[in-house]
């Protein structure tokens, strides 16, 4: 789990640092929709014992994403739209770290 903070702290530093530079993070906005899907859709599959590398990648794939994506809202969406994004984020990001920490830890 520490690793997954750190991780996040990084790219969220990282991104900050991009995102000064480069208007085009706000792009990745664009596909918020179709994100929310893959993410509830990797909140709902199921470790199988057989590929369990496999799913741990998976969620720590959305992870970052969502990660990235909510960097990209902090910069890029202002006022009521972008306090609802966070929520929105946070709590997926939440769900997401949890299944990494109850699936993958160790």
């Amino acid at each position: 789990m520490l690793r997954t903070i750190v991780l996040a702290v990084a790219l969220l530093t990282t991104a900050a640092a991009a995102s000064a530079t480069d208007a085009s993070v706000c792009g990745q906005l664009q596909d918020l929709d179709a994100a929310y899907l893959r993410w509830e859709a990797a909140r709902r599959s199921r470790v199988d014992p057989a590929n369990h590398e496999m799913s741990c990648r998976s969620y720590n794939a959305n992870f970052v994403e969502a990660v990235m994506v909510r960097q990209a809202a902090s910069v890029c969406r202002s006022g009521i739209e972008l306090q609802r994004t966070l929520e929105l984020l946070d709590s997926e990001i939440n769900a997401l770290n949890d299944l990494i920490a109850t699936h993958c830890s160790g």
